[in-house]
């Protein structure tokens, strides 16, 4: 009976996992420009003394979803939307280089351009560092120009560029601060072929009616381990019963 409890104890656990980031996808359903997290389960034999004739699920991260959201006008001249293919490169607080869909951009404190969740955005030569001025424009290129303080609305000064960067899906990786990063660590080539809409941010690519029947499958197999364990429970104490009567 151990080995019962064990494949539907471990059964449990992992099904609890892929909860978990069903859960985290639902939850950012309304999270500009998220990208849904995939888990897929995987069967694994059960080694021991004998023959391996018990396998166990196992649930793990299969990557991201790089289908793309809608993009929605916003009017905002610092909301910009990849169009396609393509990544904002910006600079996570350990310095490294991260990569995001969430082009809902702010000017903090010194003049640094930053995402909504406070991530400096890369260009050219590092952070893109925007003086005082009147306006702010941000090209289909990732290029921003601004109109300085006292000065007519068609003398624009070009700035810098946003670093636009397209990676495959499958060469990202999501760390535990949420944020994607190339597997081995280093930083991608721009890439001329990106381009940005601006003035509109892109929604989450999260299929809230799919992550729904997803969450009612993952419940009904949870429950069916449940059963399981106390199936074995049940067929323990009966067995031991017999042996108490044998004896």
């Amino acid at each position: 009976m151990d080995r019962m409890l064990y494949v539907a104890m471990s059964g449990a656990r992992q099904t609890m996992l892929a909860q978990t980031a069903n859960s985290h996808n639902m939850a950012n359903a309304n999270t500009d420009g998220f990208r849904a997290d995939l888990a897929s389960f995987r069967s694994m034999p059960v080694y021991g003394a004998g023959e391996a004739t018990r396998v166990y699920a196992m649930a793990e991260s299969a990557g991201i979803d790089t289908t793309s959201g809608t993009i929605n006008p916003t009017g905002r001249d610092l909301d910009i939307a990849v169009k396609g293919e393509g990544w904002i490169a910006a600079q996570a607080p350990d310095g490294s280089e991260v990569y995001t869909r969430t082009g809902s951009l702010r000017i903090a404190d010194g003049g640094i351009l930053q995402t909504a969740s406070g991530l400096a955005v890369l260009g050219n030569g590092g952070p893109i560092a925007i003086p005082p001025s009147e306006k702010i424009e941000i090209g289909a290129d990732g290029t921003v120009s601004i109109q300085g303080i006292g000065q007519t609305p068609n003398a624009l000064t070009i700035l810098d560029r946003i670093k636009l960067v397209k990676i495959d899906g499958a060469s990202l990786v999501k760390g535990e601060d949420g944020l994607l990063r190339t597997r081995d660590g280093s930083g991608a080539t721009p890439d001329a072929t990106v381009s940005v809409v601006a003035g509109a941010l892109e929604t989450s690519n999260v299929n809230t009616v799919e992550a729904m029947v997803n969450l009612i499958s993952l419940a009904r197999q949870y429950e069916t381990q449940v059963k399981m364990m106390k199936t074995a429970e049940e067929t323990d104490n009966a067995a031991t019963q017999l042996l108490s009567l044998s004896n």
